[in-house]
């Protein structure tokens, strides 16, 4: 049984908070202020907490940093109104799980939820951050420490990926790393360099083509999107690719199918992460 601290000054999202948490089977404990919130943070282990933006005492962001350095670790759920969903998101960067915008349905509030807990249930069960494979990651500072953890954390789940960072600070080591912790372990890691593919030929070296596509196209060429399929493709810099084959390339992270050039059949990823 996990406890589940809800911080919202709104007694209506804090009942409905309470009910689905209870539904699930854990304790539910509210606050309506930031300061009764951090008490209540404070006392005893919280697995995770549902923080407002908007407090009447203030910004639920400025005690984010406080909630993430307990000892238990808590993943932090921000609540957001609908005229702060970009601090929001720049509180995911800043560490908090994830955000429900208000108003949400049930299922919209109870699914962030149910990953948290587990997400920390899989942590504590498998202790990743022991036995993470880190090869080329070197440092131990706080910052780097919440890196692994998201890494440990990308490694354990199917989604997409995005790694940003300026150049040189080791995307592609994370992106390696992911790979190698995650079920894709054995299937095949391909990097593609999007800078490095001319315009012309960048959806068939993707998207693969059929003999006959194109002029020049004297026999059947799979592309690398296919080739990674039931491992990790990395696409470095993957703004750099045309907007075109970039509208293209979503279709293929929404419904993993995609069509060669020239192709008139569509080819099935079943076992492909980005």
């Amino acid at each position: 049984m996990s406890r589940i601290l809800i911080i919202d000054d709104d007694e209506g999202i804090c009942a409905t908070l309470s009910r689905i948490v209870k539904r699930l089977g854990h304790d539910a404990e509210c606050a309506h202020t930031l300061k009764a919130g951090a008490q209540a943070a404070a006392t005893g282990k919280v697995d995770v907490v549902f923080l407002d933006v908007n407090m009447p005492d203030g910004s639920g962001l400025e005690l984010l940093p406080r909630i993430t350095k307990l000892p238990s670790k808590p993943e932090v759920i921000i609540i957001t109104g609908r005229g702060s969903a970009d601090g929001a998101e720049l509180a995911i960067k800043n560490g908090a799980w994830d955000y429900v915008q208000k108003p949400s349905s049930v299922k919209e509030m109870t699914l962030p939820l149910v990953r948290a807990l587990q997400y920390r249930e899989e942590k504590s069960s498998k202790k990743q951050m022991s036995v993470l494979r880190t090869d080329g990651i070197i440092g131990s500072s706080p910052a780097l420490i919440q890196c692994l953890d998201r890494l440990a954390q990308a490694a354990g789940s199917d989604g997409n990926v995005i790694i940003t960072g300026e150049t040189g600070t080791g995307k592609e080591l994370f992106s390696r790393a992911i790979h190698e912790n995650s079920a894709r372990c054995e299937g095949p890691y391909v990097i593609v360099d999007c800078t490095a593919i001319p315009e012309s030929l960048a959806e068939s070296t993707l998207f693969g083509h059929v003999k006959g596509a194109f002029t020049g196209a004297d026999i059947s060429a799979e592309g690398l999107i296919k080739q990674a399929d039931g491992g990790t493709l990395l696409l470095d810099e993957v703004g750099e690719l045309p907007l075109a084959v970039q509208k293209r390339f979503l279709r293929v992270l929404q419904v993993k199918r995609f069509r060669p050039v020239g192709g008139g059949g569509c080819g099935a990823l079943q076992r492909w992460r980005l």
